[in-house]
């Protein structure tokens, strides 16, 4: 029952909480000042957040709603009090000659989510405050963040932003064209991921320093995808920002990551298929990372031609959206081969599929087991899927990126077919 005490009481429990927890923030920053002469510390935004539960109790109806009435009340009384409120910031600041709202608003805030927890979702409220008092704690770090980023790192983040938020909520989810067509969503969040991955090798190496910062980067991005890394890496690679050797070893870690997530998916969606992929996968990933650390650790004793990398630009808009189509293309492409060869054209629909997309790839050829395909079957098109993603890796590299950075995954996209195609004859020799 909505009205009952009980429910108030720890409704107006938590109004008091939200109040306490952003005035210990606010009490621990001014902690140093003489009392007295601040407008609001722990005490006062404890008052401040039971008073707005006080608030939000007077509004509630008997059903837990508000009327007409309650909201008039509230009205009133958040406009008496963040004028009082106001009043008293402004006369601390003309004290302390200093410009600054932070205290007015975060009281301002701390008597509406007063109010809200009575009257809305505890857990909004709940979130809210810790929210609040996170941001308000970070005070230092946020602004020596803001200080040092430049404004084409704040462009790139905005854009984004405006690319997942803005433009992916609009985009219709529907499929146009032949074959199935193209889903034009699925496609922006393709470019969506390309643009991150790039965006967070950039932040990652500014940071963490170039070999790192790379690696550490195309670990994350191996996550999301494993083709976007060797596309952000070839393109550093051709414009000279860092060394084809390390770009090449991050192309090797995220490949190999890549490798552990399809047989991850292959094993909770189908363990007879996973039984079947998992060792080739996991030959190759051991050697990709092999290769990766080889690589890493004979850079340093390189010439020492290379020049300290230099990130212009966290990524290429009209490059990443340029990718992002090609794949909607070859995707069709794909659904064109299983529709024209069907049922025995598999292996080749598995290997235009995991021409940029594996996951996909991997859910479509396990869902077909054993409706359609023996396990086997199934698993040798993944296999197939994840060689074609090998290869489109190799022709990323050659065609962008070029000279060493092309060589090094070249090299590594042999030597894990290798290893693959070698566990699978070796299985079949013992079997």
């Amino acid at each position: 029952m909505e009205g009952h005490p009980q429910e108030l009481l720890s409704r107006m429990a938590l109004a008091f909480g939200v109040g306490l927890l952003i005035g210990l923030e606010r009490g621990w920053r001014s902690r140093q000042v003489e009392a007295g002469s601040r407008a609001a510390g722990v005490r006062t935004f404890a008052i401040t957040g039971l008073l707005g539960g006080l608030v939000g109790a007077l509004a509630r109806s008997d059903t837990g709603t508000v009327e007409l009435p309650g909201a008039v009340l509230i009205a009133f009384a958040f406009a008496a009090y963040a004028a009082v409120i106001t009043i008293f910031t402004r006369e601390e600041n003309r004290a302390n000659d200093t410009h600054s709202a932070t205290t007015a608003i975060a009281a301002i805030l701390t008597f509406t989510l007063g109010v809200y927890a009575l009257v809305g979702d505890v857990h909004v409220t709940t979130a809210a405050a810790v929210a609040a008092m996170g941001v308000l704690a970070l005070r230092e770090g946020i602004h020596g963040w803001i200080e040092k980023i430049t404004r084409r790192e704040l462009e790139s983040g905005l854009l984004i932003l405006a690319m997942s938020f803005i433009a992916l909520p609009i985009l219709p989810a529907r499929s146009i064209g032949p074959f199935g067509g193209i889903n034009v969503r699925e496609i922006w969040i393709i470019a969506i991921a390309l643009a991150s991955v790039s965006f967070v090798a950039y932040v990652a190496v500014r940071y963490f320093g170039e070999r790192k910062g790379v690696l550490l980067s195309a670990v994350i991005g191996g996550l999301v995808s494993s083709t976007a890394v060797a596309f952000t890496s070839a393109r550093r690679a051709a414009a000279g920002e860092g060394s084809p050797r390390i770009l090449g070893a991050a192309t090797a870690v995220a490949s190999a990551i890549s490798f552990v997530r399809v047989t991850v998916v292959a094993s909770v969606l189908s363990p007879s298929v996973a039984f079947h992929v998992g060792a080739p996968l996991i030959a190759a990933a051991l050697v990709a990372c092999a290769l990766a650390a080889f690589t890493v650790y004979r850079a340093p004793m390189e010439g020492s031609q290379h020049v300290a990398a230099v990130f212009r630009n966290p990524f290429s808009f009209w490059s990443v959206l340029l990718m992002a189509v090609t794949m909607g293309l070859l995707v069709l492409l794909g659904r064109y081969i299983n529709d024209r060869f069907g049922a025995s054209g598999t292996i080749v629909a598995a290997a235009s599929m995991g021409l940029f997309d594996v996951d996909a790839m991997t859910v479509s050829m396990t869902r077909l087991v054993p409706a359609s395909l023996t396990p086997l079957v199934g698993a040798e098109a993944i296999l197939v899927g994840v060689a074609s993603n090998t290869l489109v890796k190799v022709a990323i590299a050659g065609a962008i990126g070029r000279g060493r950075f092309a060589l090094d995954v070249a090299i590594m996209a042999l030597c894990c077919l290798i290893a693959g195609a070698g566990v699978i004859l070796g299985v079949r020799a013992i079997t």
